[in-house]
């Protein structure tokens, strides 16, 4: 197995969607088959946009593409991805994070390598990238945002110190991430509502749902995820609401909620609202999975919020 680096453009010809799927031509099928069962960096391109390297996934295995000569799809295996809590810049200090891109005095290679739309990744490049954009205490760093006394959360996120792939598997870490990922991309203000809420101490009153659960193979990436306030995330998780087909319309479960619930908890124009950044807009496929295996279909436990 090998780690790669695998570059993405929102507007490639090529049908990608990084959670799920990497498209790419055969000139790379032999690094992409070496590095299945192994992990992989998403890496935006200079002429794409700002981003540098910005998610972590692993490829689950690799497939030739339906109806396309010599184009192959790495599919990436579920519930592994995982957007970087800070994008990682191409060059730090002027040098490249990856040996290959590297001149012997440091500087910038030119051309080469650099061309790559999949590059192969020593392990201790791939460490480096994943320490800088995923910090080894993300989970101390959230516990004491809004509390800097700190807390027993905070002393017990920091006890051990976490190894680069254990911080990529384990769940508390990527809630953690995941969260903080959605939150900034709603501006912190619940997409249902409308409303941008935080208490005394400056904590956001948003949650972060999940639109199509971890457990059902839903990613951790911001295009499955919604802020949503508590009530609300309450309701979504067990199919009292949901969003059309159109990707904005909210749907509720009339015979279920009541008609003045409705109309203190969601948006008067009945639509919800969107990260400013389309990337981060709902995909439709999450958005139509919840329609149909959650919305009016899983039942409720104890107490609505309302009753």
């Amino acid at each position: 197995m090998t780690k790669l680096v695998l570059l993405h453009k929102a507007d490639s010809i090529y049908d990608d969607e990084p959670d799920v799927v990497y498209d790419f031509p055969r000139s790379y099928l032999k690094a992409v088959r070496e590095a299945v069962g192994d992990w992989i960096i998403y890496y935006e391109p200079v002429k794409a946009g700002p981003r540098g390297y910005f998610a972590v996934a692993k490829i689950e295995q690799v497939i030739p593409k339906p109806g396309v000569e010599g184009r192959f799809l790495a599919m990436i295996e579920p519930g592994s991805f995982l957007p970087l809590d800070t994008e990682v810049p191409r060059l730090i200090d002027g040098s490249p994070l990856e040996q290959a891109l590297t001149e012997p005095d440091g500087t910038p290679k030119k051309g080469g390598a650099v061309q790559l739309a999949v590059r192969r990744l020593p392990d201790e490049d791939f460490a480096r990238i994943v320490r800088l954009g995923l910090p080894e205490d993300l989970e101390r760093q959230e516990a004491t945002r809004y509390d800097p006394e700190g807390s027993e959360a905070a002393e017990e996120a920091g006890i051990f110190e976490r190894p680069v792939l254990e911080r990529l598997t384990r769940r508390p870490y990527r809630d953690v991430a995941f969260r903080r990922k959605v939150r900034e991309a709603y501006d912190y203000r619940c997409a249902m509502s409308g409303l941008k809420l935080r208490n005394g101490g400056g904590r956001p009153e948003v949650q972060a749902a999940h639109i199509r659960p971890v457990e059902h193979n839903g990613s951790d990436s911001v295009r499955n995820g919604l802020a949503l306030s508590g009530t609300l995330h309450w309701m979504f998780d067990r199919g009292l609401i949901s969003v059309a087909d159109d990707h904005e319309t909210i749907l509720v479960s009339r015979n279920k909620v009541p008609g003045d619930v409705v109309d203190r908890l969601l948006s008067p124009d009945g639509k919800i609202s969107k990260p400013e950044d389309k990337r981060n807009w709902p995909h439709p496929a999450n958005l139509k999975w919840h329609r149909e295996n959650i919305f009016g279909q899983v039942a409720s436990e104890g107490s609505a919020p309302w009753e």
